[in-house]
Parts: C-alpha cells; sequence; structure tokens
C-alpha cells in the first residue's frame, strides 16, 4: 500500500512538471519582454538556473507589482512546491515501506 502511494506522489509530480513547463517559460517570456533586468540578473539559461528558481520558490515576482506577471508565476510557483514536496512524500514512503517486514 506504501509503495503505491509513493508511485501517487511520482504520479503527482509528474503532472506538477507538466505545469510547471507550460508557466514557467510563459513567466520567462514575460520577464525578458518587461522586466529585462530581472531576467539578466538569472543567467543565460533561467529556465533551470537556481537562483531564478529559488526565486520563484520565494515568491520575488511579486515586489515587482505587475498582476500579468503574478498570473503567469503563481501556478509556475504551485507547480515547483507541488514537483519538491511530492517527490520528498514518495521518498519518504518508500524508506518506510522498505523499513517494514
Amino acid at each position: 500500500m506504501l509503495t503505491f502511494l509513493a508511485l501517487i506522489g511520482v504520479a503527482v509530480a509528474i503532472s506538477g512538471a507538466m505545469a510547471f513547463v507550460f508557466f514557467w517559460p510563459m513567466a520567462l517570456v514575460h520577464l525578458r519582454d518587461r522586466h529585462g533586468d530581472r531576467l539578466a540578473s538569472f543567467g543565460s539559461f533561467a529556465f533551470a538556473a537556481p537562483a531564478a528558481l529559488g526565486w520563484l520558490l520565494r515568491g520575488g515576482y511579486r515586489e515587482l507589482a505587475d498582476p500579468s506577471l503574478d498570473g503567469l508565476c503563481t501556478p509556475a510557483r504551485l507547480a515547483l512546491w507541488s514537483i519538491i514536496l511530492s517527490l520528498v512524500a514518495a521518498g519518504v514512503l518508500v524508506l518506510v515501506a522498505r523499513s517494514l517486514p
């Protein structure tokens, strides 16, 4: 049963990844078009840059006070959190399942 729940956690992570891949590039394009200085601070490959992902996870987009950017970054942030939390939960469930007799 625990292994099944771990697989559900992986499925949630996959669906979160799909949402992230949908919203995060659009948010980066919006940043490029309207807030180029912020995008430049993330480096050349902002899609997977740790600084950009940390900025997204912390909700740093709110300080720009751009409602359109909020509409793109909020789903991307929720998707990224769902990926992280569901993979952690799946890992814990697998470890617990392996430790049981």
